[in-house]
């Protein structure tokens, strides 16, 4: 994360926004890491939105990150964004394409995107497909970059994440939510919350870990002819 905010951020007073936000942690490290920066943030989980929220005034960002619970696709804006950011949020906006049309609708020119999307490390096996994937959902790494090009997007960097990064994000979000759920044995959302971490984390370990992978890439627009 620190590498790519670290290329990605512009310098001076520019303007983010953040599409599929989440609990807002992009935002909220590249405004520790650069002064003079303002945000936005959308997103349609109240509770992760919520979380941001209290994350960002504990952080005295108040003032600086605006939060929308709203449907990512939905969102306008009166104003450019220097840098827009999609960390793993295509479903949100129905595939990669209609992603990147949204991110272009919203960035200022010379501005960029900073996209994060899933692709087959590998070809699907049965147990992945079993698991509730399609073979049609992603692509390979080198056509998931050749389509990003053929809709007119440069790429300036990118960064795969490696096994060992896809393994503590999973085993970092099921173990929250497990521990959540030991740690509050009288709410009537514990059986739900350790069976949704059993569920993801059996899913993960048996079928698709080591064949879906993660790509985010740094883009701008290719000069309009």
């Amino acid at each position: 994360m620190h590498t790519l905010l670290d290329r990605s951020l512009p310098s001076g007073e520019a303007r983010l926004l953040d599409l599929g936000c989440g609990s807002g942690t992009w935002l909220m490290r590249a405004l520790a890491a650069r002064p003079g920066l303002r945000a936005d943030g959308v997103d349609n989980d109240a509770e992760a939105v919520t979380a941001a929220v209290r994350s960002r005034d504990e952080a005295g960002l108040g003032g600086l990150i605006a939060f929308h619970v709203q449907d990512a696709a939905q969102f306008s804006s009166s104003h450019a964004y220097d840098l827009v950011l999609s960390i793993g949020a295509t479903h949100a906006f129905g595939g990669l394409a209609p992603t990147l049309k949204a991110a272009d609708s919203h960035v200022a020119p010379g501005g960029s995107v900073l996209l994060g999307e899933c692709f087959w490390e590998r070809e699907p096996d049965q147990r992945t497909l079993d698991a509730g994937f399609a073979v049609e959902d992603y692509d390979c790494l080198a056509t998931t970059v050749d389509r990003v090009m053929a809709d007119g997007w440069v790429p300036l960097y990118g960064h795969v994440s490696s096994l060992r990064e896809w393994d503590d994000y999973e085993w970092s979000w099921t173990g929250s939510l497990s521990r959540w759920a030991l740690d509050n044995p009288q709410h009537p959302d514990r059986d739900q919350a350790l069976g949704a971490a059993s569920g993801h984390r059996d899913a993960w370990l048996h079928s698709y870990r080591g064949t879906l992978g993660f790509i985010t890439l740094l883009l701008r627009r290719a000069p309009r002819c």
